[in-house]
C-alpha cells in the first residue's frame, strides 16, 4: 500500500504519517519524488489501516499496489532511479556504463595490468572477484582479503570505481570498505540473509538474475534490498540454465526490456556469463545494448588461456578494445551515449 502526500506537504506531516504507520505495527519506506513524497507501508493489517492513515493531514490518497514486488516496481516509482557508484551515474537514459576487468584477481601484476587496459578502452567501473563461489570446492576459490586489497589499488591506479562480489553477511564490511559497489552473484541471489545485510548498509548493490530464476523471483530478490532501506540497487542479467548444451547458459535479452517495463531500476547485461564463449561475448553485448540494457559486465584476461577462473568466456585486452569501439554507434542507434571514464 502506499500513501501519496500533497504537493506541498510539510516534513512534520510526513513524518507524521511515518510514525503512525509504526504505530499500527507496519513499515514505512519513504519515497522521495521529484514533485511529492510517498511512502510506502508493508504489513499483514496494511489495507486496514487505510482509512486511519487516508485522513491524516498531509496525505492525499491511498494506492494499492498489485504486484508482489512494491517497492521495485513501477506502480510504485513510475521514474527510473538513478544509481551512483562513486561518481558514475547508471540508470534513468545516463550513458552506457561499462565494468570490466578479471574474473578472479589473481596477482598484483595482472590486475592492475588488466585495470588500466580497460580504462583505456572506455571503461567506467572495474570488476574483479576476491571472494570466488564455484562448484566444484577445488576450483580456484579466490584470494580473499588480500586481493580486495589488490583490486583497490589497482582501481586506484586506474582511476575506476570498484565492483566486487560478496559472498556472506559476516563479509559485507570487509568487502564494503574496499568497494564502490557490493555484488551479489547468480548462486546468491536468494541468499536473503545476505540481502538483508546488504540491505542494511548504503553502497550500491548489483544483484544478478540467479541460474533458474523467473523475473518476478529476481525483482522480489530486489524487494529484500530495498525494504532494508537501500534503495541503491542495479539488476543483472546474466543468463539461466536451461538444456542447451553449447552455451554456459542462455542469455534472456527479453528480460531486459521487460524489468525495464515492470521495474524502475536500472539493468545491467553480462554477456560474459550469459555465453560462457568468448566469440558470443561481443555480439550478446551489442544485443542487449540494442534492447535497452543500462551498461554492460565484460570479464578480461591479458592472457586467458592461463586465466584461473572463467578463461574461456575472458575477452583478451585487444578484443575488448574492439567491442569498445562498436558499441557507440549501437548506443546511438536508439539514442544512447557511452560513459567515459572520470578524469584523474
Amino acid at each position: 500500500m502506499l500513501v501519496v502526500m500533497k504537493r506541498d506537504a510539510s516534513r512534520e506531516e510526513i513524518d507524521g504519517v511515518v510514525a503512525r504507520v509504526g504505530e499500527l505495527g507496519l513499515t514505512a519506506i519513504p519515497l522521495p519524488g521529484a514533485e511529492r513524497t510517498a511512502i510506502g507501508t508493508f504489513g499483514v493489517a496494511a489495507r486496514e489501516a487505510a482509512e486511519q492513515l487516508e485522513s491524516m493531514p498531509g496525505v492525499q490518497e491511498i494506492v494499492y499496489v498489485s504486484r508482489p514486488f512494491k517497492l521495485s516496481s513501477r506502480e510504485v516509482r513510475a521514474d527510473d532511479t538513478v544509481v551512483r557508484v562513486a561518481g558514475v551515474e547508471v540508470g534513468a537514459g545516463r550513458p552506457l556504463v561499462v565494468a570490466a576487468g578479471p574474473c578472479s584477481v589473481e596477482t598484483k601484476e595482472q590486475t592492475t595490468a588488466t585495470a588500466k587496459a580497460v580504462r583505456g578502452a572506455g571503461a567506467t567501473l572495474l570488476r574483479g572477484g576476491a571472494y570466488k563461489p564455484s562448484t566444484s570446492p577445488y576450483s580456484f576459490r579466490g584470494l580473499g582479503e588480500s586481493g580486495l586489497r589488490i583490486l583497490a589499488e589497482a582501481a586506484h591506479a586506474a582511476g575506476l570505481p570498484v565492483v566486487t562480489e560478496v559472498l556472506t553477511p559476516a563479509d559485507v564490511d570487509l568487502v564494503g570498505h574496499f568497494a564502490d559497489c557490493l555484488q551479489i552473484g547468480a548462486r546468491n541471489m536468494s541468499n536473503f540473509s545476505l540481502l538483508d545485510a546488504v540491505g542494511e548498509q548504503r553502497r550500491p548493490v548489483l544483484l544478478k538474475r540467479g541460474l533458474s530464476a523467473t523475473i518476478e523471483e529476481f525483482l522480489l530478490s530486489a524487494e529484500y534490498i530495498l525494504a532494508k532501506g537501500n534503495p541503491n540497487v542495479i539488476l543483472c542479467e546474466r543468463g539461466i540454465r536451461t538444456f542447451e548444451k553449447y552455451t554456459r547458459n542462455t542469455f534472456d535479452v527479453s528480460a531486459i526490456p521487460l524489468l525495464k517495463r515492470l521495474s524502475h531500476l536500472p539493468v545491467l547485461a553480462d554477456p560474459s556469463h550469459g555465453t560462457g564463449k568468448w566469440y558470443l561475448v561481443a555480439p550478446v553485448a551489442l544485443a542487449a545494448v540494442a534492447a535497452g540494457a543500462d551498461g554492460l559486465m565484460i570479464e578480461v584476461h591479458p592472457s586467458p588461456d592461463h586465466a584461473l577462473k572463467d578463461g574461456f568466456q575472458s575477452l583478451t585486452f585487444e578484443n575488448f578494445a574492439s567491442l569498445m569501439r562498436t558499441v557507440p554507434a549501437v548506443a546511438a542507434a536508439i539514442g544512447r551515449e557511452v560513459a567515459l571514464p572520470a578524469p584523474v
